[in-house]
C-alpha cells in the first residue's frame, strides 16, 4: 500500500487505475524464461473515522421490572431499561444495575457501540466495493497496462499508447 497525500496527489494517480502486468527476465534465469507480475492499482481516498451522533428523537425508551436476583427493590421498581433506535430498529435492554439511571447509561452505550460497528461494517463494505469497480478482478483482461522490460515497451490498454520502457522509467510519459 502506497500513501501520497497532497494537493493534486488523487489527479496525478487517477490513470494508473486498474491491473499492470510486469514481464521481465531476471537476471538470475539461466534458460531465458518471462517472468510475470500483476500489481492492481486503486486509487481511494482515506479512510475517515465514523463519528456517531444519536438524536434523542430517534429513540424509544422503555421501563420493566428486572428478571432475577436483587431482592426487594427490583421486584417493586421498573429499573430495567430497554431502548430501540428507530430508524434502524436495533432493540437493546439493560437490567444488570439496581438504578434505572446506570441502565439507561448502560443501554445507550450498548446501542452506541453497535450503531458504530454497523456504520463501520457499512464504510468498510463500500470502501471494497469502490475498490473492486477499479481494479476488477486482477485477470488478464481487466489489465490497463503490459510493460514487458525484455522488448523495452509499454502499451497501455485503454488508450492504445506505446512507448519505450527506458522512458516509461523515467518517468516521460
Amino acid at each position: 500500500m502506497l500513501r501520497v497525500t497532497g494537493p493534486g496527489a488523487r489527479a496525478l494517480f487517477e490513470g494508473e487505475v486498474g491491473g499492470h502486468r510486469w514481464q521481465r527476465i531476471p537476471d538470475t534465469e539461466k534458460r531465458g524464461r518471462v517472468h510475470s507480475s500483476t500489481i492492481t492499482v486503486a486509487v481511494l481516498d482515506e479512510a475517515s473515522d465514523t463519528t456517531l451522533d444519536i438524536p434523542e428523537t430517534d429513540l424509544e425508551w422503555s421501563m420493566c421490572r428486572s428478571p432475577g436476583k436483587g431482592g426487594q427493590n427490583v421486584q417493586k421498581t421498573d429499573s430495567a431499561v430497554q431502548v430501540k433506535h428507530l430508524p434502524t430498529g436495533i432493540f437493546v435492554r439493560a437490567h444488570e444495575q439496581r438504578s434505572q439511571q446506570a441502565n439507561k447509561q448502560t443501554a445507550l452505550e450498548r446501542l452506541r457501540k453497535r450503531l458504530l460497528d454497523a456504520a463501520r461494517t457499512e464504510a468498510t463494505a463500500a470502501r471494497a466495493a469502490e475498490r473492486r469497480a477499479q481494479v476488477g478482478s486482477g485477470m488478464r483482461g481487466d489489465k490497463r497496462r503490459t510493460i514487458r522490460v525484455q522488448d523495452d515497451s509499454v502499451v497501455d490498454h485503454l488508450s492504445g499508447r506505446t512507448w519505450r520502457y527506458r522512458e516509461y522509467a523515467r518517468g516521460n510519459w
